[in-house]
């Protein structure tokens, strides 16, 4: 429930933010995303460190904290007025969102312990649809566009954060976990080499994301002869399949070696899919809308089966005592490819058209490719897991 009532409070205000500031603020569209950027870099420093505060102190103390900061972040947004304001306020936002995420890690670890893949899968329906609910919101008070409407997106998402740290009380105060001996070192996340590496393939494989949000709209729009609707429709098929059959699926993927399995079988789906949506573009108008809508659903299960192996293998493989600094490092990893996506994206992909599509899913399907191998060598490379490898994960 606190997942739900944060996302609805993500969807209301991450959609309509930059028309805030810059229709009501009166902020010029280049300072807005040059602050936003800016506070995103800022942000990463706090992952890995909030992390291992949760370790040490208690998920729950941890994020809830980060909530209120979170909360107070987004209620300081009405005051801003100028460039520096809004760097200032959305570092802060930033800094805390970081470092809750890596203790909300911590704490899915410890609360889902009895059938951990199903909760996990259940948890993200629930935050898909609270993120459908929550745009849906956005929307109606994009269309009024009025300074009321907008401010009052930005005091629910304030409501929301509040609102998730009080029901954060209603779980156990989860203590610390002893380090075993052959891992007293502080930073143990940062000398792991097998999760370095799933991090950074975490993170490559993240430009999925994007593609759904940025890409292919643009792509229908300018590079097809299908309606603008499709843009919409698009977002709507790929929330509904995410909400339908991320348990269904995600419930499954429950140890290491099928997190790695799941890995190369999303590179796979979106090596099917990004053909499409090139094909798109030399198709007329409903062959277009047929492909484009075939495509989308096609990524979608590619994304379920992505996040799944992000679960099975970023809980699967972390120690039991530093999950939080694990999830903090695995938060880097996917945030660094969010920031460089935009770009990556717009100038390889649309720039070579079709060929750019084609190399897109051939990447996806390379880095997938290695799922398999990355969880032999960090299963290898942990000898008091090697027995329960085959165990679900979380069941402690």
């Amino acid at each position: 429930m606190a997942s739900f009532v944060n996302r609805v409070g993500n969807g209301l205000f991450n959609s309509a933010s930059a028309l805030y500031f810059t229709l009501v603020v009166g902020l010029p569209a280049v300072q807005v995303g040059a602050a936003l950027t800016v506070a995103g870099l800022i942000g990463l420093l706090a992952g890995i460190p909030g992390g291992h505060l949760a370790d040490r102190r208690g998920p729950r103390t941890i994020m809830m904290l980060a909530l209120a900061v979170q909360a107070a972040a987004m209620s300081a947004l009405l005051l801003v007025g100028s460039w520096p304001s809004l760097a200032v306020v959305a570092a802060v936002d930033q800094l805390a969102a970081a470092a809750g995420g890596a203790a909300w890690g911590a704490l899915v670890v410890r609360v889902g312990t009895d059938r951990p893949a199903l909760f996990r899968a259940r948890l993200r329906t629930y935050v898909n649809l609270g993120v459908v609910l929550g745009t849906v919101g956005a929307g109606l008070a994009v269309a009024a566009n009025t300074r009321t409407a907008y401010l009052v997106l930005i005091l629910g998402n304030a409501a929301s954060f509040a609102l998730c740290a009080l029901l954060l009380f209603l779980l156990p105060h989860y203590r610390a976990l002893a380090a075993p001996p052959s891992q007293q070192r502080r930073w143990i996340a940062l000398t792991d080499r097998p999760f370095v590496t799933f991090t950074a393939l975490f993170g490559a494989m993240g430009l999925q994301y994007p593609v759904v949000s940025l890409l292919l709209p643009i792509w229908i729009s300018e590079h097809t002869d299908a309606p603008r609707w499709t843009v919409a429709a698009v977002s709507a098929i790929n929330a509904g399949v995410c909400v339908l059959l991320q348990t269904r699926i995600g419930s499954r993927i429950e140890t290491p070696r099928d997190g790695g399995r799941a890995f190369r079988t999303a590179g796979l789906l979106f090596l099917v899919s990004c053909p499409m949506m090139a094909l798109s573009a030399h198709a007329p108008v409903w062959a277009a809308v047929a492909l484009v809508f075939t495509a989308i659903f096609v990524h979608s299960l590619g994304e379920i089966w992505e996040s799944s192996a992000g679960f099975a293998l970023g809980f699967g493989l972390a120690p039991d005592h530093a999950q939080g600094q694990y999830q903090g490092l695995l938060g880097l990893g996917f945030s660094a490819g969010q920031a460089l996506a935009p770009a990556l994206l717009t100038t390889v992909v649309l720039g070579l058209g079709t060929a750019g599509w084609l190399l897109l899913g051939a990447f996806f399907a390379a880095v997938g490719a290695v799922g398999p191998w990355l969880e032999r060598w960090g299963t290898r490379t942990r000898p008091q897991r090697v027995a329960a490898a085959e165990a679900p994960i979380g069941g402690r």
